[in-house]
C-alpha cells in the first residue's frame, strides 16, 4: 500500500510539473477549448500506456543492462525538444505578417501524433522507467493498477492545463499576446530539455 500511494505521487508531480505533454495541451486548449483538447489527452495517455507495454514487453530489461542505450534515447528526445521548443520560439520572433496564411509553429498534434510524440518525450520515459522500478515482480498482475494509475492520474492532470488553457483562450486571441506565449512555452521547452538532459 505504502509503495502504490508512493507511486501515486511520483505520478502526480510527473504529470502536473510543467513540460511537453502539458503545454501541448495548454496551446491546443487555448486554441479550441477543453473539447479540442481531448484528443491531444487521449493522445498523451494512449501513448503514455503504450510506452508502458513496450517496457513491459521487455524493453525495460534491455535498457536496464544497456544504460549507453537509455542514455542516446534521453539525448535523442532531449534535443528533438530543444527543436520544437527553438522553432516556438523562431515563430514568436518572426514580424507579423499581413498575410491571413502564415505558418503557426506546429507542435505534435491529434491523438496518433501525441501516441507516437511519447516516444520521444524524455520526460515519459523517465516516468514509466521510474514507476516500473518500484515494483517488486513481473507478473501481469504487478502492472494492472500501474496501468490503471497511467490513465486516471495523467488524465485529471491534463484536463487541469487544459482548463487553464480554455482559460486563457480570450487573450491568446490577440497576435501579440499568442506570439508572446508561443516564445515562453518553447523557452520552457528549451529548459524542460536541458533539464532532462543534466539527468543522463
Amino acid at each position: 500500500m505504502d509503495r502504490l500511494l508512493a507511486l501515486c505521487g511520483l505520478l502526480c508531480i510527473a504529470a502536473i510539473t510543467p513540460g511537453p505533454n502539458n503545454l501541448v495541451v495548454l496551446r491546443a486548449a487555448g486554441r479550441a477549448g477543453v473539447r479540442g483538447a481531448m484528443p491531444a489527452i487521449l493522445g498523451i495517455v494512449l501513448g503514455g500506456l503504450s510506452l508502458l507495454a513496450v517496457m513491459m514487453l521487455g524493453a525495460g530489461t534491455v535498457l536496464a543492462s544497456h544504460p549507453p542505450l537509455r542514455q542516446w534515447i534521453g539525448l535523442g528526445g532531449s534535443l528533438y525538444l530543444v527543436w520544437l521548443g527553438m522553432s516556438l520560439c523562431a515563430g514568436g520572433i518572426k514580424p507579423l505578417s499581413t498575410s491571413t496564411t502564415a505558418r503557426e509553429p506546429t507542435l505534435p498534434a491529434g491523438t496518433l501524433g501525441l501516441i507516437g510524440f511519447q516516444f520521444l518525450n524524455p520526460k515519459s520515459w523517465v516516468m514509466v522507467l521510474t514507476a516500473l522500478a518500484t515494483l517488486p515482480g513481473n507478473a501481469v498482475r504487478d502492472y494492472l493498477p500501474l496501468a490503471g494509475l497511467f490513465v486516471l492520474i495523467p488524465t485529471f492532470c491534463l484536463l487541469l492545463w487544459a482548463a487553464l488553457g480554455a482559460w486563457l483562450a480570450q487573450w491568446l486571441l490577440r497576435p501579440t499576446v499568442r506570439r508572446s506565449t508561443d516564445i515562453v512555452m518553447g523557452a520552457l521547452l528549451v529548459a524542460c530539455a536541458g533539464l532532462l538532459l543534466t539527468g543522463l
